[in-house]
């Protein structure tokens, strides 16, 4: 008689009494005009220092952007961001300077701004950089996990750009790198993006597109090195698992079923893994926490986040436990791990839209443990910190290298493993570093620390200026023309493209103003001109009746 093996389908985890904590309203961030799109995004972005949230708003498109701290009913006449002239369709913050976000937006234009240290307190219209590249509403923008400054987007005119947001100028129109683009006037399908996923070195690049496929590319080339062909999932989000080199898709069934997937990034041809989970017709947001090896799943529309334990093994995904809620989610924000606060046993943090109560609602994580207020160093290993591996030029030149990993202990350093970059690196490093040392979870910070942290926004927003703005207001070496406002023009993107020539700005006083006078003479000419319009506008048809008297006389 042959032996059978029996396998307990009850999974030991330390994770499986997780819950979820919601914020009480006077810790939630009351009265917020949640943006009435619809595009499939997260419309929050969130950090140790600020909680950005895309809003609603007529005549262009604006985000808000507060300090993580400024809990409870916000201002309806609060400064904004407001420097798009079309709706804005996503933010995300620069993974390692805390004081920089980018912002996509309808008007097809990609933004790079600085938030100032005490917060934005006046409208702020004027962007660091623009980026100017594309001809339709740019809907997808993502920070390089490992290098500084490179930042992709993906808009609805089939295009897949990467920028270098270190470059010179206030304008940027040349990408470094064209990532997918149109050949000859063909719009594949590929080329327009649902969701975009780096993998852990940056190396490689996961996307779904149009056609419901997904797709694993090289992001420094172009080159597309698998696609699924699955016939029975339309995947809509892609997520890498680096830890377990692998690839989760979110999407449908032929029968309009959610699916959960998980792929080999190596081979597309087969899933490894199917789940369906329900009839609902939201899209599913995937998040992955690879210190817990936690999966959440939520969904657009619901009020349920599903939370999993990934492993090596089949069927790789164990259900541990469902939150539940009444008001439903139109988007997600996520609050990086150096943001939690570990004296509670918070492991994940999300920032709930709830647009039906104009209401941002935190909902922390909670591992429930007896002793909560030390330090658990089972749950919090070493983590992705706020330092960039390389710049934009090593990523560029081929390099791969990991994230810069740090510790979450209190008062515990961590040496870069990675040689030090240029000196002004290290400003921005300091600079990023600097956040609001709150006290208990609630976010109620002492007088004793506001004394401290006003004395230290001073100094920081002196340095900070500093470095962003060293030189003279007399000094115009780096001079430059507003070019926001002119009409893009069609060109063919090559990664080494070069500026046309153009006449070299003024460098000298006496030469902006000359450069003025001529100006100022030519407006003179022009109306002049629209003065003298209505005569010479009675002087043409004049010369019109006269030519047709005249042909009429000879006919």
């Amino acid at each position: 008689m042959a032996e059978m093996s029996w396998r307990s389908s009850f999974r030991c985890s330390k994770f499986r009494h997780v819950f979820g904590k919601p914020s009480t309203k006077e810790h939630s961030y009351d009265g917020v005009p949640i943006t009435h799109s619809v595009h499939d995004n997260h419309f929050c972005s969130a950090n140790p220092c600020f909680i950005a949230v895309v809003t609603e708003c007529a005549g262009g498109g604006s985000f808000l952007v507060l300090p993580v701290h400024h809990t409870g009913r916000v201002d309806p006449q609060h400064p904004r961001v407001c420097g798009h002239s079309g709706r804005v369709l996503d933010v995300k913050w620069n993974p390692f300077d805390d004081h920089c976000i980018a912002s996509c937006s309808e008007d097809c234009t990609v933004k790079i701004w600085d938030i100032p240290v005490c917060g934005v307190q006046q409208n702020l219209t004027k962007a660091r950089k623009t980026l100017i590249g594309h001809k339709r509403r740019v809907g997808i923008i993502e920070w390089h996990p490992t290098a500084e400054n490179l930042l992709l987007s993906a808009a609805y005119d089939y295009k897949v750009l990467l920028w270098d947001v270190s470059q010179v100028g206030a304008v940027l129109r040349y990408p470094v790198r064209v990532v997918l683009m149109p050949i000859f006037h063909r719009y594949p399908a590929e080329a327009l993006l649902l969701s975009v996923s780096f993998n852990t070195d940056g190396s490689r690049l996961a996307v779904t597109s149009k056609d419901r496929r997904v797709r694993v590319l090289d992001p420094r080339t172009g080159k597309i090195l698998q696609v699924s062909s699955s016939k029975f999932h339309r995947a809509s989000k892609v997520l890498y698992i680096g830890e377990f080199k692998m690839l989760l898709s979110t999407g449908s069934s032929p029968w309009n079923h959610r699916q959960v997937v998980l792929w080999d990034p190596d081979d597309l041809s087969e899933p490894l893994y199917e789940e369906e989970l329900d009839g609902s017709a939201g899209v599913l947001f995937p998040f992955y926490d690879p210190d817990t090896r936690m999966l959440y799943l939520a969904g657009k529309g619901d009020g349920n986040i599903r939370y999993y334990e990934m492993s090596n093994e089949k069927p790789f995904l164990s259900f541990l436990t469902e939150y539940r809620s009444l008001l439903p989610q139109k988007g997600l924000g996520v609050m990086p791990k150096r943001g939690l606060d570990v004296s509670s046993c918070e492991v994940f943090r999300f920032y709930r839209l709830i647009a039906i109560k104009d209401l941002v609602e935190p909902l922390s994580m909670i591992v429930p443990r007896k002793e909560s207020g030390i330090f658990q160093e089972d749950l919090y290993p070493m983590t992705v910190g706020n330092q960039a591996a390389m710049t934009a030029q090593e990523w560029l030149l081929g390099i791969n290298r990991g994230p810069v990993l740090m510790s979450l202990k209190p008062e515990t350093r961590v040496a870069n493993p990675y040689p030090e970059t240029p000196a002004e690196k290290g400003v921005v490093r300091k600079l990023s570093s600097l956040r609001f040392q709150l006290g208990p979870a609630d976010g109620s910070v002492s007088r004793t620390d506001l004394d401290f942290t006003e004395e230290a926004f001073f100094e920081e927003q002196l340095a900070y200026q500093d470095a962003k703005y060293p030189k003279e207001v007399s000094d115009l070496s780096g001079w430059q023309p507003d070019e926001t406002q002119i009409p893009m023009w069609t060109y063919c993107c090559t990664p080494h493209c070069c500026e046309p020539a153009e006449r070299p700005p003024p460098t000298t006083e006496s030469e902006l103003l000359q450069a003025f006078y001529r100006q100022q003479d030519e407006i003179r000419g022009l109306r002049e001109q629209l003065i003298n319009k209505d005569v010479r506008i009675s002087q043409l048809e004049m010369e019109i009746k006269n030519t047709r008297n005249n042909m009429r006389a000879t006919f």
